[in-house]
């Protein structure tokens, strides 16, 4: 566990730091230091968006294949989507039915220990620290430390120009100024109305971001707007 002094330190390097990789070393460094044999440091793609562009480190030995590091990652392993479903830091056993549904965590390996560090300090960017290993453990002060560093590692990549604000498939501001009047009980004409814009053209902005976010309704598509960052109520 990381004392006051030593996370002080840790966050002075990073704010010091003149390079992404340097940024990134500083917080492998600590992952490793609690047990972690495996890394993955990535933004989260909006719905059908590839993520190699986010990813910014990807240490991830397959234990099925003798511990050789994976190369590829999908979009749309469920270990993302288990990302999304809190905004704090948390641990978790890999079980057999994770790796059923995982790649990520079937390389981990049944019964090893991971963790997930969501940030969204950069809104409406996402992004997520995972990291594995069958001798990890965190306890909640070291998830708490864990959350300021990943914060802190994220808002020294973008002042380094590593990491841009918007991920593409984004919604637009009009786009999220809709939707969020929505998600308050707006209809269309009261919308129009606050906005000064046809009823028409909300429709149209409903449909463009139902379309970016892969959803199948109106409701849908605010929940999706919420767990992918786009808004806030």
């Amino acid at each position: 566990m990381l004392d006051h002094t030593e996370l002080k330190n840790k966050l002075r390097a990073i704010s010091e730091a003149n390079a992404a990789h340097h940024v990134l070393d500083i917080l492998e460094s600590n992952l490793r230091r609690m047990g972690a044999t495996h890394i993955l440091v990535t933004g989260l793609p909006m719905p059908n968006r590839p993520i190699d562009n986010l990813v910014h480190r990807f240490r991830w030995p397959d234990q099925r294949n003798d511990g050789i590091e994976s190369t590829s990652l999908s979009a749309t392993d469920s270990a993302l989507m288990l990302g999304l479903a809190s905004n704090r830091a948390t641990e978790w056993t890999v079980t057999a039915g994770d790796m059923e549904h995982s790649d990520l965590l079937a390389a981990a390996g049944e019964g090893n220990k991971v963790i997930v560090v969501p940030v969204t300090e950069l809104h409406p960017f996402q992004a997520f620290v995972f990291a594995s290993g069958p001798s990890l453990h965190a306890n909640k002060w070291d998830l708490a430390g864990l959350e300021v560093l990943a914060a802190a590692a994220f808002s020294r990549l973008r002042d380094l120009g590593a990491v841009s604000g918007q991920r593409p498939g984004a919604l637009s501001t009009r786009e999220r100024k809709v939707l969020e009047l929505t998600a308050y009980g707006k209809t269309a004409s009261e919308i129009a109305d606050v906005l000064d814009i046809s009823q028409r053209t909300v429709h149209a902005h409903l449909q463009n971001a139902s379309v970016k976010l892969n959803a199948s309704n109106k409701t849908h598509t605010v929940i999706e707007a919420l767990r992918y960052g786009q808004i806030r109520v």
